[in-house]
């Protein structure tokens, strides 16, 4: 196996701006509530040897209802090799069972995102798809999505030379 990444998590100042931005207020949280789950975030794992996808850890415990999506700080960025991209998926067991969707439906996390603004914080939305009315609990510390790392390449005649700033739609810009 080749090793071309390497987990981290973001600032703590980060994670608490991107965390109460994103959490509605009525769920309790307030600056130190969100420093103190920043304490519990841990790194990306695999589960076994032969695993592709490193599992993503919710920071905090949530249900969602048929219908319902929530924005999720990680507490995450990934530093990797020029050439690779890491992909985000649902855990098979939840896109099955609750049809639970990343709403950009894969998360493409480049190797420049970095060195974004916000540090490079990896933020899921995701979304209770069930047609079957059942909701959707992840408990803090369980795996919700998993990421897996590809090697890319690019065009003969490639000419981008932009410089990233930002996250959604910021290389558009």
């Amino acid at each position: 196996m080749k090793k071309i990444a390497k987990f981290m998590k973001v600032s703590k100042e980060q994670f608490v701006k991107d965390f109460l931005d994103a959490i509605p207020e009525e769920r309790g949280f307030n600056e130190d509530k969100a420093a103190a789950v920043y304490d519990t975030i841990e790194l990306p794992k695999r589960a076994t040897a032969g695993s592709a996808g490193y599992d993503f850890f919710s920071p905090i415990t949530f249900t969602l209802h048929p219908g319902q999506s929530i924005k999720l700080p990680t507490g995450i960025r990934a530093k990797m090799e020029e050439g690779w991209v890491l992909s985000l998926f649902p855990r098979s067991g939840l896109g099955f069972k609750y049809r639970m969707q990343l709403d950009n439906t894969v998360g493409i996390i480049d190797s420049d995102y970095f060195n974004a603004d916000n540090e490079g914080h990896i933020i899921c939305r995701i979304t209770n798809d069930s047609k079957e009315s059942k909701s959707l609990q992840i408990e803090q510390g369980k795996g919700f999505v998993q990421g897996i790392f590809t090697e890319f390449g690019i065009c003969e005649d490639d000419d981008a030379d932009g410089v990233r700033t930002g996250g959604f739609g910021s290389t558009t810009k």
